[in-house]
């Protein structure tokens, strides 16, 4: 046994031996599983601490030939040091330590050369507090937990940055109306507090993101679901537009029925149609064109469902960043916004069962086109 760890048990307790491919054939399995298969790391060490197995994974994690592991103690196969630079299997000693101890919990460790990895240990025992017969490890790189670590820092930053403008802006207004009051004229009042009303609409919006965005995450969206009316919900969204300035020439609705009835929330509705609006005319050019038409439900073989598109005539998406538009933080051009609103559109797309994709449209600028099955209550079919 190498230096750290406790002398060997008796071999005739040896978990398992190593075949001709380096892979072990750990007794009382009976499965077929291939060790190769699984998508982490594991690493086997028999009765008396040597490697028995050692998975196709483990070798790309740990960048050590499975041959070169196989046999050898597992302190030597796999030398693992805490973050303070101490070796690890000397301070756990998963074969001379407590008996009532059955394993290590998952925490980032360092291989030779410190690259981070995860671990985790099982000490599988004959019987309770009895001799260690066998000594499970698994593996886990940490490029997934630094990619969600980086965007959870990204929305923290993203989020300090949008609150920012309008939380000073409203405390500056207030603050200035507070203190000189009366040397405002009404007007100059109500631009004021207009301006306060905006900025505060903003707030709540972002934070109704927020909670979007959390609610998606957690697959914990709700949706109360009705019979909507896809063609006026676009209608209206339009009309809002067009009393908001726009001019009435720039939108174009094409309808094609009969269309299928649809059980949808009516609100998260109105949350995807207005946004894919803004886009397309903060972002695009030209004429809007909002199609509505009948079209196969996704996964189903018999169903119709509705096809809602949204296409203007700028200059489209790139194609090289088609695959990041429903991404956290993807921003079409500079003009704004958190770079949330399409990751939460997918996210109610897909609640509601349905899909959404991105392409280019006939007039060469963007185009989305979202599906959403009927989805009409079972007791009503």
């Amino acid at each position: 046994m190498a230096v750290g760890m406790s002398s060997p048990r008796p071999a005739h307790t040896a978990a398992g031996s190593a075949d001709g491919t380096g892979i072990g054939h750990l007794d009382g399995l009976s499965t077929g599983l291939d060790p190769d298969d699984l998508p982490d790391g594991l690493v086997v060490a028999d009765a008396d601490g040597r490697v028995v197995c050692f998975n196709a994974a483990a070798a790309r994690i740990t960048a050590t030939p499975r041959a070169e592991a196989i046999g050898r103690p597992l302190d030597v196969a796999l030398p693992l040091e805490d973050l303070k630079g101490k070796r690890w299997w000397a301070l756990t000693d998963p074969y001379g330590g407590l008996a009532t101890r059955n394993g290590q919990p998952e925490r980032n460790l360092l291989l030779p050369g410190g690259r981070e990895v995860l671990v985790s240990a099982r000490y599988v025992r004959e019987h309770p507090l009895g001799p260690v017969r066998r000594v499970v490890v698994s593996l886990r790189g940490t490029e997934a937990r630094r990619r969600t670590e980086r965007s959870h820092a990204e929305l923290i930053a993203t989020v300090a940055h949008e609150l920012r403008s309008p939380l000073t802006s409203v405390k500056g207004f207030t603050a200035t109306l507070l203190a000189k009051w009366e040397r405002f004229t009404d007007d100059q009042k109500r631009l004021m507090l207009e301006t306060v009303d905006a900025d505060a609409g903003r707030v709540t919006r972002l934070i109704a993101e927020l909670l979007d965005i959390s609610r998606i995450d957690s697959g914990r969206l709700e949706l109360r679901r009705q019979p909507v009316d896809i063609s006026a919900a676009v209608a209206r969204h339009i009309q809002a537009l067009i009393a908001g300035g726009q001019a009435p020439e720039r939108f174009r609705i094409r309808a094609r029925g009969p269309l299928p009835a649809l059980w949808a929330d009516p609100d998260k509705i109105d949350q995807i149609l207005g946004n894919l609006l803004e886009n397309a005319v903060r972002h695009g050019e030209g004429t809007v064109t909002m199609e509505i038409a009948p079209a196969p439900a996704p996964g189903a073989c018999d169903e119709m469902g509705t096809a809602v598109t949204v296409s203007d005539e700028g200059p489209g998406i790139p194609e090289e960043s088609m695959g990041r538009v429903f991404t956290r933080f993807w921003r079409g051009s500079k003009r704004g916004g958190t770079g949330l609103g399409l990751y939460i559109v997918k996210g109610i797309v897909e609640a509601h069962g349905g899909t959404i994709t991105v392409g280019r449209g006939p007039g060469g600028g963007a185009e989305f086109r979202f599906i959403l099955p009927v989805s009409m209550p079972a007791y009503l079919a």
